[in-house]
C-alpha cells in the first residue's frame, strides 16, 4: 500500500469521515475505491455511493478503478454522470439503476433537478481532487447537492492542498474529520525539475532535442492555450514527430481516444491545456514539458505531478522567459531544489522520438458482450500473434482499442479481417 491508503483505510474502513490531504500519484483513488466497494450491498440495486470529480476524464478513470477493484463481485452497476455529453441518454441509463455513480457536480445537480433519482440509500459521499472542484467553480454546486443527500452517511474528502476554502467546505458537510496528511509524494528526489531560459520561437526547436536527451518514450507537454496545442503540433509533425492534442475543443469521444491511445503508448508525445493537468492517470510517462508556465503554482505541481507517479522518478522541463520570471518565485517557494539549465548545453542524441505499439480500432464493445480475452484468443490463436507483441485492451461500450507492436500491425488488421472474433465478422482499422 501506498502511504496514503495506509492512512485512510483503517479510518475510512472504521466508518469515519475524512479529510485527506495527498499530492497526486499517491494512490488515493483505490484508497477511497476500497471503502465504496466494501460498503456495497450488491443486492440491494439502489444508489449506495456518490463520487463526486472536477473533470470527465477522471470521473471517468474512477469509474474504471471502481469497477476493478469490485471485479470480484457479480453485477455491480457503476454510472458516469458527466457534462459535455448528451443528457437523455443518462436519464436512461438512471432509470435501469446503478450502485455506484460517478460524476461531475454541475451534472449531478442537472439530474438531481430534472431526473427523478432515488438517493435514500446513499451511505458514501466522496469529493475527489476537491481543490480543483472549488478552483472551477463548484463550490455552490457541491453544496446544493448534498442538500438533496441522507443526513446520515459516510464522507471522504481528497484534495491535493488544504486551504481556505476547502477547509470551508470541509466543515460545511463533513462531521467530525479525521485530518490525514500525506507529503511524501512529491519529495526532490523523486521528481527533477529543470528550467530553461528561452523565447517563444526557441521553445519549438529545443522540445525535440529534450525529449531526445532523455530518450522519453512518453512525453506530456502543457500548453496554456488551445491554439497553441494546435501549433506546437503541427511544428513537430513537420519535423516527423506523430503527436496527439487534448484539449477543450474535442468532444468526449475524441478526448475518450485520445486519452487510450496515448496511455497504451500508441504515440510518443501528447500536448494538452491544463484540462488533462488532472484527472490524467497514465503510469510510466518519462518527461513533462511546460510549454508555458502555469498561471499558478498549484496548476504547476499537478502537472509535474503526471510523471513519477506511484514513487516513480521522473522528469519536469519548464521555459520561462521575462515576462513570467516572476512565475518562478511561487513555485521557489514550494520547492527547494529547482535546476536552471543552458539551453546550449542540451546534449542533441541520435533517438528516434516514435511509439512502441499502434492502436486497432475494433467496432465491437461491451454493449456486444465482447471481452479482452475474445480480442487476444482472436489474434494469438486465430492469426498466430505472439502474447508479447500485445499492449493494451481498452473495451468501451462500442468500440475497443488494442495496442500492437508497430511492426506487427498490418498482420493484425489483415488477419482479424479475415477471421471472426465471437463467431463474427468485426470490422477493424489501424489508427
Amino acid at each position: 500500500m501506498t502511504k496514503i491508503q495506509e492512512q485512510t483505510l483503517p479510518l475510512s474502513l472504521e466508518g469515519k469521515d475524512l479529510v485527506a490531504q495527498a499530492k497526486t500519484g499517491s494512490g488515493k483513488t483505490v484508497a477511497f475505491s476500497i471503502p465504496v466497494v466494501q460498503k456495497l450491498n450488491v443486492k440491494n440495486f439502489k444508489i449506495q455511493s456518490l463520487i463526486l470529480a472536477p473533470t470527465r476524464e477522471l470521473a471517468n478513470q474512477i469509474a474504471e478503478e471502481i469497477r476493478k477493484v469490485s471485479r470480484h463481485i457479480h453485477n455491480v452497476k457503476v454510472l458516469t454522470l458527466c457534462g459535455g455529453v448528451p443528457f437523455k441518454p443518462q436519464v436512461a441509463s438512471l432509470r435501469h439503476g446503478a450502485h455506484i455513480i460517478v460524476g461531475t457536480p454541475g451534472r449531478i445537480l442537472q439530474h438531481l433537478h430534472e431526473t427523478e433519482i432515488n438517493l435514500e440509500s446513499l451511505n458514501l459521499l466522496v469529493l475527489d481532487e476537491a481543490d480543483k472542484m472549488l478552483d472551477m467553480g463548484f463550490y455552490e454546486d457541491i453544496i446544493k447537492v448534498q442538500e438533496f443527500l441522507p443526513k446520515e452517511k459516510q464522507t471522504l474528502l481528497f484534495s491535493a492542498t488544504y486551504e481556505e476554502d476547502i477547509e470551508k467546505l470541509s466543515k460545511s458537510i463533513l462531521k467530525d474529520p479525521v485530518f490525514v496528511q500525506d507529503d511524501s509524494v512529491h519529495e526532490k528526489q523523486v521528481i527533477n525539475q529543470i528550467f530553461y531560459e528561452a523565447k517563444e520561437g526557441e521553445k519549438d526547436l529545443l522540445i525535440p532535442s529534450i525529449i531526445a536527451a532523455q530518450k522519453a518514450s512518453s512525453t506530456l507537454i502543457f500548453c496554456n492555450t488551445k491554439v497553441k496545442c494546435e501549433e506546437l503540433a503541427d511544428v513537430l509533425y513537420e519535423n516527423d514527430v506523430d503527436v496527439l492534442t487534448l484539449h477543450s475543443d474535442l468532444d468526449q469521444k475524441m478526448r475518450d481516444e485520445t486519452m487510450i491511445m496515448f496511455s497504451n503508448r500508441s504515440y510518443p508525445v501528447l500536448i494538452a491545456t491544463d484540462v488533462a493537468s488532472r484527472g490524467l492517470h497514465i503510469d510510466d510517462i518519462d518527461l513533462v514539458i511546460n510549454y508555458d508556465l502555469a498561471k499558478d503554482e498549484k496548476i504547476h505541481i499537478h502537472r509535474i505531478g503526471r510523471t513519477a507517479r506511484a514513487g516513480k522518478k521522473g522528469l519536469a522541463v519548464s521555459f520561462y522567459d521575462e515576462n513570467s520570471k516572476h512565475k518562478i518565485d511561487m513555485i521557489e517557494e514550494k520547492f527547494d531544489d529547482l535546476v536552471y539549465g543552458d539551453k546550449q548545453e542540451i546534449e542533441v542524441e541520435n533517438y528516434v522520438i516514435d511509439s512502441e505499439y499502434r492502436s486497432l480500432f475494433i467496432y465491437g464493445g461491451k454493449k456486444h458482450k465482447l471481452r479482452a480475452g475474445d480480442i487476444l484468443g482472436a489474434l494469438t490463436a486465430g492469426i498466430g500473434l505472439k502474447k508479447e507483441v500485445i499492449g493494451k485492451i481498452d473495451i468501451l461500450n462500442f468500440v475497443s482499442y488494442v495496442a500492437i507492436k508497430k511492426e506487427y500491425i498490418d498482420k493484425a488488421e489483415e488477419g482479424l479481417k479475415k477471421n471472426k472474433i465471437k463467431g463474427k465478422f468485426i470490422k477493424c482499422y489501424i489508427k
